[in-house]
């Protein structure tokens, strides 16, 4: 019984290092999305591919509106339980560099808000990394694509860009138009895998305790065994004839 009573200790430390392990993630993660905003450019370069510390941060980008022709809508986007579609615009920051902006969401490509906006702006809003079905075909066929992907807006435009979105949540400064698209919300951002030590921890102290077990279950067996299951020769031994101790004259 004091086996199985370690072996239980063992095992509730190592659900305790598990939930350590959970709440130092959770609260990672949170801090990311709640970090103060910082420009952009500070984050990552545009030489540079997206890092995964720069996902889910929020950042200021300042500069001037690209071409309306350059603009792309993405399918397939729910909105308050609504089907509607993206609108996202590029943002040239200096040069030919350039981000590309989730402006918001729109009924329908007819709809007045995706106008294309024009002029110098300020904005913050949410870093967020390129989505992993294929849209290549659908930019074969026009603007409206199925998915948000920064290698596919790279052959639909002709200057350089970042390798990740802003989903915009606010204009700083600079003109806001009128209509403009439904402020959209960014993904989750994804989760920071802090205290891996602890998950660590916990799968040693769950070996521990199985190895109790294990122990505990090769010494209950041994108690119950009988003598002679430990002697291979006695089985041998026991069919073999009994001499007789002496002999009767007659």
């Amino acid at each position: 019984m004091l086996a199985l009573a370690i072996a239980a200790v063992m095992t509730v430390m190592g659900v305790w290092q598990l939930g350590v392990y959970r709440s130092k993630t959770a609260d990672a993660t949170a801090q990311r999305a709640a970090a103060p905003p910082v420009e952009l450019q500070s984050l990552f370069s545009i030489d540079e591919g997206l890092p995964s510390k720069a996902v889910g941060r929020r950042v200021t980008i300042a500069g001037t509106w690209g071409p309306a022709a350059d603009q792309v809508l993405i399918a397939d986007r729910l909105q308050d339980g609504r089907a509607g579609l993206w609108v996202v615009s590029p943002l040239k920051l200096s040069g030919t560099d350039a981000v590309m902006v989730v402006r918001g969401w729109v009924a329908s490509p007819s709809d007045p808000a995706v106008t294309a906006p024009s002029g110098p702006v300020r904005l913050s809003g949410s870093v967020v990394a390129s989505e992993a079905e294929d849209s290549s075909d659908d930019a074969a066929k026009g603007r409206v694509l199925s998915s948000l992907r920064i290698p596919t807006i790279v052959h639909l435009v002709n200057y350089r860009v970042y390798d990740a979105f802003v989903v915009q949540s606010a204009v700083d400064s600079g003109a806001v138009p009128s209509p403009a698209p439904a402020i959209v919300a960014p993904p989750p951002p994804p989760t920071d895998h802090a205290g891996l030590r602890n998950v660590a921890y916990a799968v040693q102290w769950w070996i521990f305790a199985a190895f109790t077990l294990w122990m505990w279950g090769r010494m209950v067996l041994d108690a119950h065994r009988e003598p002679h299951e430990d002697d291979p020769d006695s089985g041998d031994r026991a069919a073999e004839p009994v001499e007789p101790s002496g002999t009767v004259s007659a």
